[in-house]
């Protein structure tokens, strides 16, 4: 075979270098702009000619990819379920406060601050800095308030929550229902039941929690400081409505429902694991200062009840500084019954009940 049979013909570069020469012969003045346009065609041909040779690798990395994205969860925000029940009817009472004053048993009304967030679209993180000074599901559901001196004709005979004797000898069991653990991580039991009692004709607890609390408000007045109780039992249907409300006002401010289910969570308890609802729960301020808010703790009634509450049953339920284990903002007029015991023995060694169980009560 002749050897002039085996040379290839010009390439595709050969022959635009050909063509650049011809032009800048006739063209000399132009010799820069040809030489421009042969550097331009040649980067573009060098690219199209990388691809051409990788198409397969390139398809994959792209099939990859686009897999990826499909089935990323943040590709569907909205998609996110978080399984909480929304109630369109919220009960409109919830907008109004009632307040007993101490000269007189009238009823003085007043607009609820139950405005949760403002309609005007604001971004996350300023929702999300400013959740801190929002409003907490006691706060929105304040609606009456029982004074010292409304109380007297409660029946407190039951002297049945003094301290045993030898502490010592004290036990606790995981099954009493005192001590019943509740909250996000620990919903109220199925079909869990107690015996319902009445405060007044509005307000109801466990039963057998009203012979402790009437006394520990009687002994505050007897020190000169007229305790008033508000929101204790609240049913499931009443939380679901005041949760649904505060997530639907951070929607409207512009929150992703991911981002307003977190922000409502750590300032109202999730339905079905709220202690309201099992009527072992207290709001109690005083008559002087019914805002239930952290300013509370600094006031005398705040004080005494932080200093004396345990030797009637009572705690703190979520003290502050205890944020991260209980999940809830620092609420000092949120009370909780546990039995004498037990609250001795959470003020002594300031725990909070979630440190209790796991000290005392888990295997």
């Amino acid at each position: 075979m002749r050897a002039n049979s085996l040379q290839m013909g010009p390439t595709f570069r050969d022959k635009l270098m050909e063509q650049v020469r011809s032009f800048n012969r006739k063209h000399k003045k132009l010799k820069f702009f040809g030489m421009f346009y042969a550097m331009v065609v040649l980067l573009f041909y060098n690219i199209g000619l990388h691809f051409c040779h990788n198409v397969k690798r390139y398809t994959c990395l792209a099939s990859i990819l686009f897999f990826f994205i499909a089935s990323s969860s943040f590709t569907y925000p909205d998609a996110i379920s978080l399984n909480v029940s929304f109630i369109s009817d919220f009960d409109k009472e919830a907008e109004q406060k009632e307040y007993y004053t101490l000269d007189s048993l009238e009823v003085v009304s007043s607009e609820s601050e139950a405005e949760l967030a403002s309609n005007t679209p604001v971004d996350k993180d300023k929702i999300i800095e400013e959740e801190d000074n929002g409003l907490s599901e006691d706060q929105e559901l304040a609606q009456g308030f029982v004074l010292a001196n409304q109380i007297d004709d409660l029946d407190d005979s039951e002297d049945d929550f003094k301290e045993t004797e030898d502490s010592s000898e004290v036990s606790f069991d995981k099954t009493d229902w005192k001590l019943i653990l509740v909250n996000k991580q620990h919903p109220i039991p199925e079909g869990y039941e107690f015996p319902f009692g009445d405060i007044n004709e509005s307000m109801h607890c466990d039963k057998r929690v009203i012979s402790p609390l009437m006394a520990m408000i009687k002994d505050a007045a007897n020190a000169g400081i007229n305790l008033a109780i508000c929101s204790p039992f609240r049913d499931n249907d009443r939380q679901e409505g005041l949760f649904s409300s505060k997530i639907n006002n951070y929607l409207e401010a512009g929150l992703s429902y991911k981002d307003a289910y977190n922000v409502t969570s750590q300032a109202v308890t999730v339905p079905g694991a709220s202690e309201h609802q099992i009527g072992l729960a207290f709001d109690i301020v005083c008559g002087t200062y019914y805002s239930l808010d952290e300013g509370f703790g600094d006031t005398a009634a705040g004080k005494w009840l932080a200093d004396n509450s345990y030797k009637y049953g009572f705690i703190v339920r979520y003290l502050k500084g205890k944020e991260n284990i209980t999940g809830i903002e620092y609420e000092p007029w949120h009370f909780r019954y546990v039995g004498v015991d037990a609250a001795t023995i959470m003020h002594e060694q300031d725990l909070c009940l979630e440190e209790f169980w796991d000290m005392y009560l888990y295997d």
